[in-house]
């Protein structure tokens, strides 16, 4: 698991040989389970974990046909490809894609064989959960699992000896579970000290943001609210229900109904963690009042429950975006497995954003999963605000400096280094995506060959919080952007429901689109001041116009976005002539439609400029034509074609 993987052929997916190897006895070894601390610190085990301790694993199947849906996935988000925004269920996902019913039964076999009880299968055939003594699955996997002291918490941890490894008849990919190093960790901070600079020009208490600060910043004087759409959210901790009734009310917002899904048996009692929970769900609310629910996922703050989660999240179609503000280290690489379910959401048509992490400039490995090039990595910005929250004045590159540990409610920095702002860097691991291509990385200190973080951003300082069943306080962190994002995208995805439109789903295609057009300035707010300089990192990232590793392309622009994403349709009237044909002459463009029984569009072309249409029969008298000037890569004109005797 330690080679660059292209960004067009996933970890771990395609075949045994990516992330295994098979000796001589006929068994495969599955590469990465030991924790990278063990090697770095020159760990020594202080003991065995006892033989008859229940250890639950998620066991992990490889997907088929790759190459295809790379394919698929460029062509889905492609305005050019008969396949734009033309998703798959579930269903389809899983038939196209997904790992045989065959495959599927001889992993069950493998675990009934070795004395491991199958406590869940999925219908994506992605994984098995299943749970054993530790004694059974040390003998399955060929492992000794051992404890260790952690180096930089007060807590143990078991992993196994060395890689575990199976027949290398068995399609295996992966195994979670085998290890407990790895914690779900949240990006959003408590602060106990008032000194925050840039911040204190909203209306919470103290100035602070909350409530209609964010959509008067990002989205003034829009009706859309997110009216039909259900926002997601990935949790591993519970949450106080009556803190976000009271953050509603004091914030004067509408009471949005809750759907709690508890999976893995967690009790959805909120724990320490709580604050990350009531954090998420008030920023979601904020940006969309008028959701329909907001789902929120819980779980524990394992890594064999979330993906767990994932599958949960993304055989929810009803949903359209998701977003997440935990994550972990402690890995060499990224968890190519999530990477399976996010290539899935993206192919369903979903949206799923993640936190970019707080600790400024990644040198360690970015944290898991920020860098998987099938989501959307948000940073953050300090946010200045006019008349007490009343309009947007400025934003700079989030960036507050060193914090001691009794200054803040967590102690774990993102990167170990006790400096937090806006998480962002290059990874290691992941080929630059196709959709990054072409930005002038030099300049920026961002790298042409492999994936850059963040994608966009928001607000992350100063936002007011209701949380601990009661308790006042504002905090910093990307895990304020993230979900204000989802709500973002709920008000996009409800405007392109309103003209029967597919759902904006992975949304990079688009905005890396947007921002190399001559949209951009309308689109974005530009974040052009600011750094995300620490001591380890002196020099990178700093701010620039465009595109930089700090704030992505920056942050919403009002309508302006929300209708570059999902085109206002413009009616147009068509005649009938003659003889049972039909045609449509848009004169604006200087260009004949000629549409023939609402199933195929043809061009005529009558001036120098070069325009491309699609024509989608999304019902029998409801038809879109859309345009776009690729010479100039302005925007994309959408019509409604209207029948008129």
């Amino acid at each position: 698991m330690n080679a660059k993987i292209s960004y067009l052929f996933v970890a771990l997916a395609l075949s045994a040989t990516v992330a295994t190897s098979v000796g001589a006895s006929g068994l495969r070894v599955l590469r990465g389970h030991v924790p990278d601390v063990v090697e770095r610190f020159h760990l020594q085990p202080i003991g065995r974990l006892p033989a008859t301790n229940r250890v639950h694993l998620a066991i992990l199947l490889p997907l088929r046909n790759e190459p295809e849906i790379t394919n698929l996935l460029e062509q889905l988000y492609d305005p050019a490809s008969s396949n734009y925004h033309h998703y798959l269920t579930p269903q389809q996902f899983t038939e196209q894609f997904g790992p045989v019913a065959q495959d599927y039964q001889s992993v069950a076999n493998f675990a009934k064989t070795n004395d491991l009880d199958v406590i869940a299968t999925h219908d994506s055939r992605l994984m098995l959960d299943v749970r054993g003594n530790v004694s059974d699955i040390e003998k399955a996997f060929h492992v000794t699992l051992k404890t260790y002291q952690d180096p930089t918490e007060p807590r143990t941890f078991y992993a196994p000896d060395v890689d575990p490894s199976v027949d290398s008849s068995v399609p295996i990919m992966d195994i979670e579970g085998i290890s407990d190093y790895a914690r779900l960790r949240p990006m959003g901070h408590l602060t106990k000290t008032a000194n925050v600079t840039g911040v204190a020009s909203g209306s919470a208490p103290d100035g602070y943001y909350w409530g209609k600060d964010f959509r008067n910043a990002y989205v003034p004087g829009a009706s859309l609210k997110g009216t039909g759409q259900i926002v997601g959210l990935f949790e591993a901790d519970g949450y106080y229900s009556n803190d976000i009734a009271s953050y509603e009310s004091q914030a004067g917002l509408p009471s949005v109904s809750l759907t709690n899904v508890l999976i893995d048996n967690f009790n959805g009692n909120p724990g320490s963690g709580n604050s990350e929970v009531a954090l998420d769900i008030e920023m979601a609310v904020s940006m969309a009042p008028g959701l329909s629910s907001v789902t929120v996922f819980e779980t524990t703050n394992l890594i064999v429950d979330w993906l767990d989660v994932l599958d949960s999240m993304a055989d929810d179609t009803q949903i359209k975006q998701f977003s997440s503000s935990w994550g972990y280290t402690g890995g060499a690489d990224p968890n190519t497995a999530f990477d399976q379910v996010f290539q899935k959401m993206a192919i369903q048509g979903q949206s799923f954003f993640q936190a970019s992490g707080d600790g400024d400039a990644w040198t360690n490995p970015i944290w898991v999963p920020a860098a998987s090039p099938y989501l959307t990595s948000v940073g953050g910005t300090t946010l200045t605000m006019n008349n007490s929250g009343a309009s947007y004045s400025s934003e700079t590159v989030w960036n507050s400096g060193y914090y001691k540990t009794a200054d803040l409610g967590s102690a774990w920095f993102a990167n170990g280094n006790g400096y937090w702002g806006s998480g962002g860097g290059i990874s290691s691991f992941y080929s630059i995506p196709y959709w990054q291509q072409g930005v002038n990385m030099a300049a920026i200190g961002g790298s042409a060959a492999n994936r850059n973080i963040p994608d966009v951003a928001c607000v992350a300082n100063g936002v007011w919080v209701i949380y601990n069943n009661g308790h006042t306080d504002w905090f910093v962190g990307t895990s304020c952007a993230a979900p204000l994002w989802a709500g973002f995208t709920a008000l996009v995805n409800q405007q392109a429901a309103s003209y029967n439109l597919p759902t904006v789903g992975f949304m990079n295609p688009a905005i890396y689109r947007i921002g190399s057009s001559a949209s951009y300035a309308s689109g974005f707010h530009d974040i052009t001041t600011g750094n995300d300089f620490w001591p380890g990192s002196p020099t990178n990232f700093e701010a620039a116009s465009g595109y930089d590793l700090c704030t992505g392309w920056g942050t919403p622009n009002g309508t302006n976005l929300i209708n570059l994403l999902a085109p206002q349709i413009t009616p147009i009237v068509l005649t009938i002539a003659p003889a049972g044909g039909r045609t449509l002459q848009i004169t604006e463009s200087g260009l004949a439609f000629g549409i023939t029984n609402y199933l195929q569009v043809s061009t005529n072309p009558i001036s120098s400029a070069r325009w491309t249409s699609i024509a989608t029969n999304i019902a029998t008298s409801n038809i879109f034509i859309k345009s776009g000037l690729t010479a100039t890569n302005a925007p994309e004109k959408f019509y409604r074609v209207i029948e008129q005797p």
